[in-house]
């Protein structure tokens, strides 16, 4: 089992991020699993141009870090996602790497993964941007096992306690992977964006010829 781990804290291994992220690592590595940490803070990532070519070709124009990042994140079993909170979102490396992965969003490229979401804030709005993050995920089909969050500003007994809840968190997302969970609730959300997106690839079938025959790998269609 592997789990990949993906990390948006500009500050790495000297950020709070790094910490909770580092638990629950440890969590999924006790609990059996192999991982795999990513700063793609030290990635060349560049900006999505909303020009569409992935979704007829199935690469990207930009000749970067991003296909080994996705290429990692495909063959996971699980995810784990970790940013600190910059004006009430995500970094914006880690939004950069989001705003990359139309083509995996259409195309529901994730479905079947298991992950969650790490996050760090001075004063506020951790929880909101592990909302996020698992919303994000969620989208390409992931179903998420929980979330935790710190806010600095609070004293370093709660700190430790979301130390504490990551690591229990890591070992719970390799049971999770292991005995297939089921969420009810997302299933509901991940047929409803199941089909969206085939609508969507249907009625641009001509344009879109990746998607389409992706689709029709799948046996979706």
């Amino acid at each position: 089992m592997k789990i990949l781990v993906l990390s948006g804290s500009p500050r790495g291994k000297s950020g709070n991020t790094y910490r909770l992220m580092d638990s629950a690592v440890r969590g999924a590595q006790d609990a059996g699993a192999e991982t795999v940490f990513i700063d793609i803070t030290k990635k060349e990532i560049n900006y999505c141009t909303g020009c569409s070519t992935c979704y007829s070709t199935g690469k990207c124009i930009h000749e970067d870090d991003y296909e080994e990042i996705l290429a990692l994140i495909l063959e996971s079993d699980g995810i784990i996602l970790g940013s600190p909170v910059y004006i009430n979102s995500v970094t914006a490396q880690l939004k950069t790497l989001f705003d990359r992965m139309p083509d995996a969003v259409h195309c529901q490229m994730l479905a079947g993964k298991y992950g969650f979401s790490i996050s760090t804030a001075g004063g506020s709005n951790a929880d909101l941007v592990c909302d996020y993050m698992n919303e994000t995920l969620r989208f390409m089909g992931v179903s998420t096992t929980g979330e935790v969050y710190a806010v600095m500003a609070e004293d370093d007994n709660a700190f430790n306690e979301a130390c504490n809840n990551a690591y229990e968190l890591g070992k719970d997302l390799v049971a999770a992977i292991s005995e297939k969970r089921v969420y009810p609730e997302q299933d509901i959300i991940h047929g409803e964006m199941h089909d969206r997106m085939k609508n969507i690839v249907l009625s641009n079938k001509n344009n879109w010829s990746h998607e389409f025959d992706y689709w029709k790998k799948k046996g979706w269609l």
